[in-house]
């Protein structure tokens, strides 16, 4: 049984507004009944926060974690907006045909319905095949010139830094060794197999990245 009680992210709070400038600026379409689908949405915290801002844009809240759920529609009922929907379990690292959701969501069925995808704060702690599988569903559930956005520490092009990242990478593979900050280069191979290409790398604060990825073509 899910709780609903918030769950408070003191990180998610810090860099919500900062990955909102940048999703400002690359949600530029106005047409109605846009959708958007996080991957790993946490606790919660930033779908609730960012629907506000994009009422054209509705927001399919999904996670791994079950527990979370309740903290998820929490944060959903608090912000009192239409286009946040309820969490789904999704387990990334599996196709995307091979989910099972609510009957009404069926996301197995859905491919090329997504203008945009969304994923803070997992690549780094989670084994590699949820990112081998973040690309792979997306290229399979975005539509053709839709935008996934990543958010979270990388290393660029095998360098690592600054030295707090180097220490944070640490931690991970100590905690974890299949944990750990994924490399750009390797994000890009992951993403050239699936149709889909880097567009954008931008610079957030405490050493965290917006990337920006478009899906090309069909595969």
């Amino acid at each position: 049984m899910n709780i609903m009680r918030k769950i408070g992210n003191p990180a998610g709070e810090r860099n919500k507004d900062p990955i909102l400038a940048v999703l400002k600026r690359l949600f530029v379409k106005h047409e109605p009944n846009l959708q958007l689908l996080e991957i790993s949405s946490g606790v919660g915290l930033h779908a609730a926060y960012f629907a506000r801002e994009f009422p054209n844009i509705t927001f399919q809240t999904s996670e791994f974690e079950t527990n979370v759920f309740g903290s998820i529609e929490s944060y959903r009922q608090e912000a009192k907006t239409e286009n946040v929907l309820p969490p789904v379990y999704i387990d990334i690292s599996q196709p995307c045909s091979e989910w099972c959701n609510d009957a009404n969501i069926n996301l197995a069925t859905s491919a090329e319905r997504f203008d945009y995808m969304l994923n803070i704060n997992m690549l780094h702690i989670s084994p590699f095949a949820c990112a081998e599988g973040l690309f792979r569903n997306a290229g399979q559930l975005l539509k053709q010139g839709g935008l996934l956005i990543t958010y979270g520490p990388y290393a660029v092009n095998g360098t690592l830094v600054p030295e707090s990242n180097v220490s944070f990478n640490q931690s991970l593979q100590q905690r974890n060794p299949e944990w750990g900050i994924r490399d750009t280069s390797v994000l890009q191979k992951l993403a050239t197999l699936n149709g889909i290409t880097l567009e954008e790398m931008i610079d957030l604060p405490a050493n965290n990245k917006c990337l920006v990825w478009k899906k090309l073509t069909n595969v």
